[in-house]
Order: structure tokens, then C-alpha cells, then sequence
């Protein structure tokens, strides 16, 4: 039988969607050589909270992953995107 998610952990659900998408498009905008890494390490940091059920803890791992993606955005603008 499948298991239905209340409204707040579909739309929690959705975020860390949104966010895994945007973290994608952000390393395609890396330098070629560094973009298969990023690839790695942005799977790695969502699989490693996949099975995660805290809401509390998930909303502050999306709002940390936020900034640091801010900041590699930052970082991919001073440096030149490719």
C-alpha cells in the first residue's frame, strides 16, 4: 500500500527538489574541469540526509545548502563563468 505524506512534508519534499535542481544548474555554470566534482559532492550531501524525517533539521540543512550555494555562485561570478 503506498504511504501518503502529510501537505508539509510534501512541500518540504518540494523544496529539497527545488534546491537539488538549482545546485545542479549552478555547477553547470563551473569551470568544465571542476564540474563533474561538484556534480559528486552536491549528490553526496543530499543522499547522505536522504532517509532524514526531522522537518526542523531539513528545513536548516535546505537554508545552510542555500548559503553555500549563494556563495559558490559568488565565487563562480568573480572567477569568470565558463
Amino acid at each position: 500500500m503506498a504511504q501518503f505524506m502529510d501537505l508539509r512534508a510534501f512541500i518540504l519534499r518540494a523544496r529539497v527538489l527545488k534546491f537539488y535542481r538549482q545546485a545542479l544548474r549552478i555547477t553547470r555554470q563551473a569551470p568544465e574541469h571542476a564540474r563533474d566534482e561538484l556534480r559528486q559532492t552536491v549528490r553526496v550531501e543530499i543522499e547522505k540526509n536522504r532517509h532524514c524525517d526531522d522537518k526542523a533539521k531539513i528545513r536548516f540543512l535546505i537554508s545552510e545548502g542555500l548559503q553555500r550555494l549563494k556563495g559558490l555562485d559568488e565565487m563562480l561570478d568573480m572567477t569568470g563563468r565558463s
